[in-house]
C-alpha cells in the first residue's frame, strides 16, 4: 500500500511543479484522490509524517535566535492577533449560527468559540515550507512570520494542558536544567565530524533528547524539539547540521501533506461547512496585516507576512479531535477542519509563490510610514559610496568579498540577510550590513543613488539570486552582474534574465582547488608534447 502512497505522491508532485505550484499541493491532491477512492492513512505513514513535523521544528530552532521571541512585535503581536482572531471568529460564527447556515445551529457559543480558537492558528509547516521554497527564511517577513508561529506553538501547548488536565510531571521541573548540558551538546557537536554522525546526533537530539524528553515528563513533543535546536541555534556547525537534516526532513513532510488529504473521508455536510469557515479566512489575513502594521512594518513585510500566515493550521485538527473525545465538539465537525485546513493550503500556496507580484501591485494604494517612523529592525539602509557589492555573505559570498578587497581595497559592501550572521562580519572588520536582498524597496533606494559597477548575487538560493536579479534589471542597472547557480537549469534561467556571468559552484570548485595548489605548491611538472 506504501508503494501506491509513493507513485501517487510523485506524480501529483511532478504535476504541480510543472504547473508552476508547489509540490505539496500535489500532496494534498494525492491524499484527497486516495481517500476518495477508499485508500486511508496507515500507522507508518502517520509517524512517518509526525517525524517530519518533529525535525522541522528541530531544524527551524537551529536557525532561530531566543532574543527574537522577546520582541514586543512577535510576543504582543501573537496574542494580539490570537485574542482578536478568536473573539471575532466567534461572533461571525454565531451570526452564521443563527442565519442557521451548516452544522452550526448545532453549537452552542462554548462550543462556536472553542471552534474559533482552534482556527486562529496558522499552520508551522506550510509557512516554513514556503518561506524555505522561495530562500526567504531569514528574510525581515520569515523571521517575523515565524516568531508568530513559534508562539502559537507555545499557547497550543497552555491549551492542551488546560484543556485535557494533564499537568506535566514533576520531573518537567528539571527541564529548567536543559541550560546546563549545552557545553557538553557543544563538545559533542564538535566531534561529530561532517557525515552520517552528523546526521544522526541531530536525529538524536530532536527525536529523544528533545521530543522524547519532554513527551516523558507530560509536555508537548514538538515542543521539546523546537527548544532542543534553539539550545544549539548559536553554535557554528548549527547551519551545517540543519543542511545535513534538510533532504531527510523533506522526504518526510511529504509523508504529513499525504496524510492530511488521507486522514478524514470527505462528506457533502463536511464540504460545505469547510467552505462556511474559508468564508473567515480574510478576515484572519485582514488581522494579521493590522497587527503588523501597529508595530509599524512597511507594507512589504505585512503583506508577505500576511500572505505566509494566510491559512489554517494542522493544530485545527488536534483541537477538533481533543474537542470531540472531550464530547465537547460532533465528530462531523473533525471532517470539516479537516477539508478547510486543506483548502486552505491550496488556496496560500499560488498567493505565496505570487507575493511579491501581488506586493508590487498593492503597493500603489497601500500607505507606507515615514522612513524614520518604521520599526527599527525594518528601516532601509544606505550603503554608502562603494563600487562593488556582494548579496549573501555566506562561505562563497565571504571568499569572494576577501579577494575583491585584496584587489580592489575598501570598494566593496556585502549584504546579509540573518543579522547574527552580518555581526560576525563587522566584528572580523568587514563592511557588511544586514538587510534583505529580496526586497524590492531595497533596491528602489540603492540603485538610484548610487554607482554601483558590480554586484555578485551569492545567495544560497537560486530563487532568491533571480528574484534580486529581476529587481535590479527593472531599475536600468548598466553595471555587471555575475551569480551562483548549483545546477545547470540554473545558469540558463540565469542567463536568459541577463546576468553577465554564471559560474556553477560545483564545476568552478574543481578549476579554483587547481589554481590554489599551483598557486602554493608551484609543482615543477614539464608539460606533455601535444599532437
Amino acid at each position: 500500500m506504501e508503494l501506491i502512497y509513493i507513485i501517487a505522491a510523485f506524480l501529483a508532485g511532478y504535476l504541480a511543479l510543472r504547473c508552476k505550484l508547489p509540490p505539496l499541493v500535489g500532496f494534498l491532491v494525492a491524499g484527497f484522490a486516495l481517500n476518495s477512492t477508499g485508500y486511508q492513512s496507515t500507522e507508518v505513514l502517520s509517524t512517518l509524517a509526525d517525524l517530519g513535523v518533529t525535525l522541522l521544528l528541530f531544524s527551524i530552532g537551529l536557525k532561530l535566535d531566543i532574543k527574537t521571541l522577546l520582541a514586543k512585535e512577535i510576543w504582543g503581536g501573537a496574542t494580539l492577533h490570537n485574542l482578536l482572531t478568536t473573539g471575532l471568529f466567534t461572533l461571525a460564527l454565531l451570526a452564521l449560527k443563527q442565519l442557521g447556515l451548516g452544522m452550526l445551529s448545532e453549537l452552542d457559543l462554548t462550543q462556536l468559540a472553542l471552534l474559533a480558537f482552534a482556527l486562529s492558528f496558522s499552520s508551522t509547516v506550510f509557512a516554513i515550507k514556503a518561506l524555505q521554497e522561495k530562500g526567504e527564511l531569514n528574510a525581515t517577513y520569515g523571521t517575523l512570520a515565524i516568531g508568530i508561529l513559534v508562539m502559537q506553538d507555545i499557547f497550543a501547548v497552555i491549551f492542551l494542558t488546560v484543556s485535557t488536565g494533564k499537568i506535566p510531571e514533576i520531573t518537567a521541573l528539571a527541564l529548567f536544567a536543559l541550560p546546563l548540558l549545552r557545553p557538553s551538546l557543544f563538545k559533542i557537536l564538535d566531534r561529530a565530524g561532517h557525515g552520517e554522525m552528523l546526521v544522526l546526533y541531530g536525529i538524536f537530539l530532536a527525536l529523544v533528547a528533545g521530543a522524547g524528553l519532554f513527551e516523558a515528563v507530560g509536555m508537548k513533543a514538538d515542543l521539546g524539539a523546537l527548544i532542543m535546536g534553539m539550545m544549539l541555534a548559536a553554535h557554528p556547525k548549527a547551519s551545517e547540521m540543519s543542511k545535513s537534516l534538510f533532504n531527510l526532513k523533506e522526504l518526510l513532510l511529504v509523508c504529513f501533506f499525504l496524510n492530511i488529504g488521507l486522514s478524514e473521508e470527505p462528506t457533502l455536510d463536511g464540504f460545505l461547512m469547510a467552505l462556511l469557515l474559508l468564508l473567515l479566512l480574510p478576515l484572519k489575513g485582514i488581522l494579521y496585516y493590522g497587527v503588523f502594521n501597529l508595530f509599524r512594518f512597511r507594507v512589504r513585510t505585512s503583506m508577505l507576512g500576511t500572505l505566509t500566515l494566510f491559512n489554517y493550521s494542522e493544530f485545527g485538527l488536534i483541537v477538533g479531535g481533543l474537542a470531540y473525545n472531550l464530547g465537547l465538539l460532533p465528530g462531523s465537525f473533525l471532517v470539516a477542519i479537516a477539508i478547510a485546513v486543506s483548502i486552505s493550503f491550496l488556496i496560500s500556496a499560488p498567493l505565496n509563490s505570487a507575493g511579491h507580484r501581488l506586493y508590487k501591485d498593492a503597493s500603489k494604494w497601500l500607505k507606507e510610514f515615514e522612513p524614520e517612523k518604521l520599526n527599527p529592525s525594518d528601516r532601509l539602509i544606505d550603503l554608502g559610496d562603494k563600487k562593488i557589492m556582494i548579496l549573501g555573505m555566506g562561505r562563497i559570498g565571504t571568499g569572494a568579498y576577501d579577494e575583491l578587497v585584496n584587489r580592489f581595497g575598501d570598494q566593496v559592501v556585502g549584504i546579509e540577510t540573518r543579522e547574527d550572521s552580518a555581526k560576525q562580519h563587522q566584528e572580523a572588520g568587514r563592511h557588511v550590513i544586514h538587510g534583505d536582498a529580496t526586497d524590492p524597496d531595497f533596491w528602489a533606494r540603492v540603485i538610484s543613488k548610487h554607482s554601483t559597477e558590480l554586484i555578485l548575487l551569492a545567495m544560497p538560493h537560486s530563487q532568491a539570486n533571480t528574484f534580486a536579479l529581476e529587481q535590479i534589471r527593472e531599475r536600468n542597472y548598466q553595471g555587471k552582474i555575475a551569480a551562483i547557480a548549483k545546477y545547470s537549469d540554473d545558469e540558463d534561467i540565469l542567463h536568459e534574465l541577463g546576468v553577465d556571468a554564471a559560474f556553477n559552484i560545483y564545476n568552478e570548485a574543481g578549476s579554483g582547488f587547481a589554481r590554489h595548489v599551483c598557486e602554493h605548491l608551484s609543482p615543477q611538472i614539464s608539460p606533455l608534447a601535444k599532437g
